[in-house]
């Protein structure tokens, strides 16, 4: 059994909290971005307050990784997730077909 992880944010400068919370609000609108898109998968699991906060942490870790290296950001693609994990989707979408009643077989897809 795993130990449960920490939800307290150690205090800091109120300021850099008020804009990064700005920043992440305003990130996790966007339908396609990383950020939007890592944000909904952190919320399906932990909720939306912890996924904002997890949103805020990695939006402070490239700038600081931007400052370090002095290299300007790059975003991931907003579909990154799914091209790693490729076989976990397809299964989790064949689950979710079969819960919803369809017979499903895969059958590839014809190269053109």
């Amino acid at each position: 059994m795993t130990r449960p992880k920490s939800t307290k944010i150690p205090p800091g400068n109120k300021y850099l909290k008020a804009a990064l919370g700005t920043a992440a609000m305003v990130a996790v609108r966007d339908q396609n971005s990383y950020l939007g898109a890592r944000y909904r998968r952190i919320k399906t699991r932990r909720g939306a307050q912890r996924a904002l906060v997890a949103i805020e942490h990695s939006i402070l870790t490239a700038i600081w990784h931007m400052l370090a290296n002095g290299e300007c950001y790059k975003e991931p693609d907003e579909d990154r997730y799914v091209r790693m994990n490729q076989v976990k989707t397809t299964n989790r979408a064949i689950k979710q077909l079969r819960q919803l009643g369809y017979d499903v077989t895969l059958a590839p897809t014809s190269a053109a």
